[in-house]
């Protein structure tokens, strides 16, 4: 094998009566669960549910804490102080890992959703808060963020483990930095492009952004997104061509016992 790479999905996100996601079809494919915590999405049932789903499976269990956001799916960006963000991570966390436990697993991992983790990438005082957080709750656990940006930097000061990540369907802008969803082509609907930008960034440690520019990008884990309407189909292809160029899908973040 060339390298190993986490391959993740954002899931757990149905809420009452509203369903979302093909969890079932993606828990086949992907090594890390980042699951919705009952902010932007998801319900204890729900979270229930996901986290069986995991173990079934074999797959890490992260929480996936969010801005309290459940009308805009936790992609509004809300102004928050540091001690909010630091409690809301915590409040999220902990209410993930008690499923996790009481599943006989520990939580592997965290990752910031939606504005929360852009927020997080580019100011310092979010970021520093958020991984005070997974440290104050446990630190084994690895801080999931954007590649190069902010939130995984105040990990590793903290002593943090960490997983700088890289997305498959998002543009990217020259400065690195995700392209808004508010433009155009933000998000890579074609799954053969959608491949090819993984398959440069785990094969060739770059991306190409929004410009044509070719930006440096070394990345520990893909991230996929629940909410595309072809998600274990795209899970499922982006597994097989990553297995054929010789790379192996590993989880990070092992989620054992204890």
């Amino acid at each position: 094998m060339i390298r190993p790479i986490d391959l993740n999905a954002d899931m757990g996100e149905s809420f009452g009566a509203w369903r979302m996601g093909q969890d079932e079809e993606l828990l086949r494919h992907v090594s890390s669960a980042n699951i919705a915590c009952g902010f932007h999405a998801g319900d204890p049932e729900v979270m229930r549910r996901t986290v069986a789903g995991a173990v079934a499976h074999g797959v890490a269990i992260g929480a996936h804490p969010s801005l309290p956001d459940l009308a805009g799916f936790g992609r509004r960006e809300m102004r928050l102080t540091p001690g909010e963000a630091y409690a809301l991570t915590l409040y999220q966390t902990g209410a993930l890992a008690a499923f996790a436990q009481a599943a006989g697993r520990r939580l592997g991992h965290v990752k910031p959703h939606g504005a929360l983790y852009n927020m997080a990438a580019r100011e310092m005082p979010l970021a520093e808060a958020i991984a005070q957080a997974v440290r104050d709750f446990d630190p084994r656990l690895v801080l999931v963020g954007l590649a190069g940006s902010a939130l995984p930097r105040a990990g590793l000061a903290l002593g943090l483990r960490v997983a700088h990540e890289a997305f498959c369907d998002r543009r990217y802008e020259p400065d690195g930095a995700l392209t808004p969803r508010r433009v155009a082509g933000a998000v890579i609907g074609d799954v053969e492009a959608a491949i090819r930008q993984a398959l440069d960034i785990v094969l060739h440690g770059e991306v190409t952004a929004r410009d044509g520019a070719r930006i440096a990008l070394a990345a520990d884990t893909l991230c996929i997104h629940g909410d595309r309407a072809d998600a274990g189909d795209f899970a499922r292809r982006l597994r097989t061509a990553l297995e054929a160029a010789g790379v192996a899908v590993v989880p990070f973040a092992s989620g054992d016992r204890g």
